[in-house]
């Protein structure tokens, strides 16, 4: 983008640099925000305008006071629609960067302050949430459910036991299935995986080209596992995995239909689905380079040292949440 409008004759690019311009997509990209309401701020002018118009109206007898009413309704009724109702129904969204307010940071629960647009002051409000907040200490908004991912790519820190947080596994078609009937003691029974496939359940393979896919920026593209620590694994994937662990009983009284183990069909598949999940998570962690324990070890270290590049710290702080992640679903899938 830079390159086009640099290129396009004009003085854009003998007057900002590449640099610049990069600090600027940053700034405005971490820094503005957003809310519920997009229209205009009040304006007075058009309500002065129609009554000093109804007192002319019926001071020279112009007409009835039903008429001067109907005329002024009609005023306050398109008011109304441009500021309310066209920006919901369109979907407007408008964005603004707003010094101070802009550098209240943010924490993903237990907000103590909040933005919103004052429609008749004209401009934005930075107030305290109950209980308030005491003297000294910091006021936190939330800048919404942002995971790490999207914490650490646009606002530069990673929030530490983030409720938001997600992380994505690889897709069904590449998880261990020698691994999975072992750890569950089933056997993966003929036409299962065939039928998962067919219902887009095995995701893509990382092999292939992501240019393919229609949308190259996705963070999931290849259809990746999502875990959450807000509400863990992903439920289409438990469905799988009751239908690929299925006994050959319990495929044929669910029709060979992946639709019918969306379900629960019997504690014993349960059971195991949730064991080959559990062991899919465990092989992931242990797929690490580090350990919990290792990367607990080297943060402590280059926190307490002097000059170490905060990208360093920022990176290890990353992957140990996410492995504090896996570890916790680990811990529930039981």
């Amino acid at each position: 983008q830079y390159d086009s409008l640099a290129s396009s004759g004009s003085v854009f690019g003998s007057l900002i640099t590449y640099e610049d311009f990069v600090w600027g997509c940053e700034t405005a990209r971490s820094r503005a925000f957003s809310g519920a309401y997009s229209g205009s701020a009040f304006n007075p002018i058009p309500y002065a305008t129609v009554a000093a118009l109804v007192a002319v109206y019926l001071g020279l007898g112009l007409g009835t006071v039903e008429q001067a009413a109907n005329g002024a309704a009609l005023v306050v009724c398109g008011s109304i629609l441009k500021d309310f109702v066209f920006p919901k129904l369109l979907k407007v969204q408008k964005y603004v960067i707003c010094p101070l307010i802009d550098m209240a940071n943010h924490v993903g629960v237990g907000a103590s302050g909040n933005v919103a647009f004052e429609y008749f002051a004209d401009g934005f409000s930075l107030s305290v949430l109950e209980p308030g907040v005491s003297q000294g200490s910091e006021m936190f908004i939330q800048y919404g459910p942002r995971n790490n991912d999207q914490l650490l790519q646009y606002y530069g820190f990673v929030e530490t036991n983030n409720v938001h947080d997600v992380y994505i596994l690889p897709p069904l078609r590449e998880w261990d299935i020698a691994a999975l009937e072992e750890a569950c003691g089933r056997k993966v029974g003929p036409g299962r995986l065939e039928k998962l496939d067919r219902a887009g359940l095995l995701g893509r393979s990382s092999d292939i080209d992501s240019s393919i896919s229609g949308n190259t920026e996705a963070a999931n593209d290849i259809g990746g596992v999502v875990l959450t620590r807000a509400s863990g694994i992903d439920p289409a994937v438990i469905q799988a995995l009751r239908a690929l662990v299925s006994s050959d009983q319990e495929w044929e009284d669910a029709g060979e239909a992946i639709g019918n183990f969306a379900a629960e069909v019997s504690p014993e598949n349960e059971r195991a689905a949730r064991l080959a999940v559990r062991r899919a998570m465990e092989l992931e962690l242990e797929s690490k380079p580090t350990n919990m324990d290792e990367d607990k070890g080297l943060l402590k270290v280059l926190e307490s040292r002097n000059g170490v590049d905060v990208e360093e710290i920022l990176t290890v702080r990353y992957r140990l949440e996410k492995k504090k992640l896996l570890q916790e679903a680990i811990g529930n899938m039981r």
